[in-house]
């Protein structure tokens, strides 16, 4: 995981545009709050940066 990131931020496109989490199928509230979490994330970031250089 740590290697993808570093290859994210190598290539302009962010690290913090890539998490892992681990849930079981019981978890429905902590996916949905993990959901909107980095909708609200990448949101901030904004627009893919690599398409605006394309």
């Amino acid at each position: 995981m740590e290697y993808v990131k570093t290859l994210l931020d190598k290539i302009g496109l962010g690290a913090e545009r890539l998490e892992m989490f681990l849930l079981s199928s019981s978890e429905g509230a902590r996916f949905a709050r993990i959901a909107t979490e980095m909708t609200e994330r990448i949101r901030e970031l904004g627009p893919n940066p690599l398409r605006a250089k394309a």
